[in-house]
C-alpha cells in the first residue's frame, strides 16, 4: 500500500476552510503532496491506492496545539506512540507537545528527542513547544534559540504562570526573534489558592473551593497590554470565562498579534458536572458556569476565538480515583475532539463545517507557522489529510481509546464524527477505522 505513487480519495464532501472549498469530488495524492482536486480517472490502476469516500467528508489533518504527551518522566500516563495512536484515531495529524515533562522541554536537545520519537513513532507530525523558562520555574529564561533550531512550534510553561510580568516581557520580546508564539497559561495563582473548582453557588453547594473568574481575567488582561508594548505573537491557552472573551475581542479591535483557544469541555459541559465530585470532570482552568459556556460560543461563532484544540492531558486511573479535591485536573481529549466539536458546535449551534474546520485546521497551521506545508487540501500541500463520518451516531467508551489513560468528561456521550481514513504526507496510517 506504501509503495504506490498515487493515492485517489474518491467521491467524498471536500471541505477545506484555508480555501473556502466545500463540496463534492475526489483527492489526489502523489507522493507526499496533494496533487489534484477534481473528478479524475485513475492516473495509472496498478500505481494507485483507490479509497472510496462517497458520504465522508475529507478534511485538512486536524492541528492540535495544545497536547501533553508525558514523555520524558511519565511514560506510564502517555508516551509520544501512545498519544500519537490517540492523535490519529481522532483524525489530528498534527501535534504540539506541550514542555511540563521531567525534565521539562527547556533546551535544545530535549527538544530534538521529542522530534526523534516523533519520528520513531511515525504516525502524527509531533512538534515540540519549549518552555519560557528553564525548568518551567518562571526564573530565567529558556534556551529558545536551540529550541526554536531543534523545532519547536512556540513557547509555553504549560500549565504554570508566569508570576512575574518582567519574565514574560522578556520571554514575548526573545520569542519574536524567531517569530514564534508565546502561549500563555493565564492563572493567577494567588487568588486560585486551593481552589478546586469554579467559584460560585455549585461551590458552595458542594462544599468545594473554588477558583474565581477573576484569576484568569486578571492575567489575561496582563498579558495583552505586554503584547502590546512588545509587539510579540500571544496565543491565551484554554480559555474559560465570558470576561477572557471581550478581553481578546478589545485586543484584536486594537490589531494586536494575539490569538485565543478554547477546550471543548468549556463550551460542552458547565459547573453543574461536578455534582457528582466525579474527578474526571476536574480541569484546570475549572468548567464554568453557564453564561461562560455560551460567551465561549459566541466567541468561536464571530471569531474572536481562533482554535479548539484538545488540551490532551492523560493520567493514570489510580490517580482519577482519589478524592476528588487530591486527584490531579485534566482530561484525554485527542480522540473526542472533532466528534464532541461536531455534535455541539454543529449539530446544536448550527456552525457551518467550514465554520468548525478553521478552528482545528487552518487557525492552528497559521499561529504555529504550519500553514506553508499544512492546514489545507490545497494542491502542492502535504498530503495530511482526514476522512469523517457524520452520518452514523455511536457512544463515547473510553474502554476503546488508543491513548494510555481513560480519563474522559465525554464517557457515554452520543456523538457523531468518526474517523475512517487518515493519511499523514501521503501515507496511509488509518484506513477503514484500522492502523494501516
Amino acid at each position: 500500500m506504501s509503495e504506490k505513487r498515487f493515492v485517489l480519495v474518491r467521491g467524498g464532501r471536500l471541505v477545506d476552510p484555508a480555501t473556502g472549498r466545500d463540496g463534492t469530488g475526489d483527492l489526489l495524492i502523489e507522493g507526499t503532496r496533494i496533487r489534484a482536486l477534481g473528478h479524475f480517472e485513475l492516473p495509472s490502476a496498478e500505481d494507485t491506492l483507490v479509497v472510496e469516500a462517497s458520504g465522508l467528508i475529507v478534511t485538512p489533518g486536524l492541528i492540535d496545539m495544545h497536547v501533553h504527551l508525558r514523555e520524558p518522566g511519565n511514560e506510564e500516563e502517555e508516551t509520544i506512540w501512545s498519544g500519537s495512536r490517540a492523535a490519529i484515531a481522532g483524525g489530528v495529524t498534527s501535534v504540539a507537545c506541550f514542555p511540563n515533562t521531567e525534565p521539562a522541554l527547556d533546551n535544545e536537545a530535549a527538544a530534538e528527542f521529542v522530534v526523534l520519537q516523533g519520528k520513531r513513532a511515525n504516525l502524527a507530525n509531533v512538534f515540540p513547544v519549549g518552555a519560557v523558562t528553564l525548568g518551567r520555574e518562571g526564573v530565567r529564561l529558556a534556551e529558545m534559540g536551540g529550541l526554536a533550531r531543534a523545532g519547536a512550534v512556540a513557547f509555553s510553561d504549560a500549565d504554570r504562570c508566569l508570576r512575574s510580568a518582567e519574565v514574560m516581557r522578556r520571554g514575548l520580546l526573545y520569542a519574536r526573534l524567531f517569530d514564534l508564539p508565546v502561549i500563555a497559561h493565564c492563572e493567577d495563582m494567588d487568588l486560585r489558592g486551593s481552589g478546586v473548582m469554579n467559584y460560585g453557588r455549585v461551590a458552595l453547594n458542594l462544599g468545594l473551593p473554588g477558583i474565581p473568574d477573576v484569576a484568569e481575567d486578571i492575567v489575561i488582561a496582563r498579558d495583552l497590554l505586554l503584547a502590546e508594548i512588545t509587539m510579540a505573537t500571544l496565543h491565551i491557552g484554554h480559555m474559560s470565562t465570558r470576561g477572557a472573551v471581550d478581553l481578546l475581542r478589545e485586543a484584536k479591535a486594537k490589531k494586536l498579534e494575539v490569538t485565543g483557544e478554547v477546550n471543548p469541555p468549556h463550551f460542552a459541559l458547565t459547573e453543574e458536572s461536578l455534582v457528582t465530585y466525579d474527578p474526571n470532570f476536574k480541569l484546570v482552568p475549572p468548567l464554568r458556569a453557564a453564561v461562560d459556556a455560551e460567551a465561549l460560543i459566541r466567541g468561536l461563532r464571530d471569531g474572536v476565538i481562533d482554535v479548539i484544540s484538545s488540551g490532551h492531558a492523560p493520567h493514570s486511573t489510580e490517580e482519577k480515583e482519589l478524592e476528588f479535591v487530591y486527584a490531579p485536573p485534566g482530561v484525554v481529549g485527542l480522540e473526542t475532539l472533532f466528534p464532541v466539536c461536531y455534535t455541539v458546535l454543529v449539530e446544536r449551534h448550527g456552525f457551518s463545517l467550514l465554520k468548525l474546520l478553521e478552528k482545528l485546521t487552518m487557525n492552528p497551521a497559521r499561529i504555529l507557522r504550519l500553514s506553508k506545508q499544512r492546514g489545507s487540501l490545497a494542491p502542492g500541500m502535504l498530503a495530511d489529510v482526514s476522512v469523517f463520518d457524520i452520518s452514523k451516531e455511536r457512544v463515547v467508551r473510553s474502554s476503546e481509546f488508543r491513548s494510555k489513560s481513560r480519563n474522559t468528561c465525554f464517557e457515554g456521550w452520543r456523538v457523531k464524527g468518526t474517523t475512517v481514513h487518515v493519511f499523514v504526507s501521503g501515507r496511509c496510517v488509518f484506513q477503514d477505522g484500522e492502523f494501516c
